[in-house]
């Protein structure tokens, strides 16, 4: 069975590994990148009517400043972040699918004063003409060298979930680093943005129909069977 290699920061790496499996999906977990807080301050709590986070990861990093966020309603990307915000105790007034730009279309007539809790590499946002952003950097994802054990297990056929445009050309460049063929690897991405951000040269790049883990595992798993069919009937050959 083609395997399906994970590389996002931990503790997503494992949940997806384990998601991964329970598809019976033969996943592997290598984390390539170290996620660190940074340091912060919120601004006064009555300059802003709501939070927007785009990861768990700013719940997870975010240390005491949080705690002047306390009481503010949460705007968040997805299931994962609003569990992770309920779990920090606060209020979840709005759950994405997996698109920031898409869920300010959602916002609460009362809330146009946004606090954005994010890490160092976040997607650009479009407000609407009457909504402000106020922008907090607290966290930083940092790309780590690929393993020995990955590099051994890409040089033969797999599959490799992006979960971001960060991961995408962190993946490409240690891939060219290491020397893999980029013809043996393909990709299954999050988006088409995070599609584009892995460059050329792949043996197939596609991306899933949502931006969420599930439709990301679902389209793995349509790859894998692509590639099984193709090496049955390079056998019958």
């Amino acid at each position: 069975m083609t395997p399906v290699i994970v590389i996002r920061p931990q503790p997503g790496c494992d949940a997806t590994v384990a998601a991964a499996r329970a598809l019976g999906l033969e996943a592997r977990g290598f984390a390539l990148f170290d996620v660190r807080a940074l340091p912060w301050q919120a601004p006064d709590a009555d300059s802003f009517d709501a939070l927007l986070i785009g990861s768990a990861n700013a719940l997870r990093h975010g240390g005491a400043g949080l705690a002047a966020c306390r009481g503010k309603p949460v705007y968040a990307v997805g299931q994962t972040t609003a569990d992770a915000a309920r779990a920090a105790g606060f209020e979840v007034v709005a759950t994405g699918k997996g698109d920031l730009q898409a869920l300010l279309a959602e916002l609460r007539p009362d809330h146009r004063r946004l606090l954005r809790l994010s890490g160092e590499a976040r997607v650009d946002l479009a407000p609407p003409p009457e909504v402000s952003i106020v922008e907090r950097l607290v966290y930083a994802s940092e790309g780590q060298p690929m393993p020995p054990a990955l590099a051994a297990l890409l040089q033969e056929p797999a599959v490799v979930l992006l979960h971001s445009g960060e991961a995408a050309r962190h993946f490409a460049w240690q891939c060219d680093r290491v020397g893999i063929d980029r013809r043996r690897i393909s990709l299954a991405a999050i988006g088409p943005r995070v599609a584009a951000a892995a460059g050329d040269g792949w043996r197939t790049v596609a991306w899933a129909a949502l931006p969420a883990d599930a439709a990301l595992l679902a389209l793995a798993g349509e790859m894998c069977q692509i590639a099984a069919s193709s090496q049955e009937q390079q056998d019958r050959a």
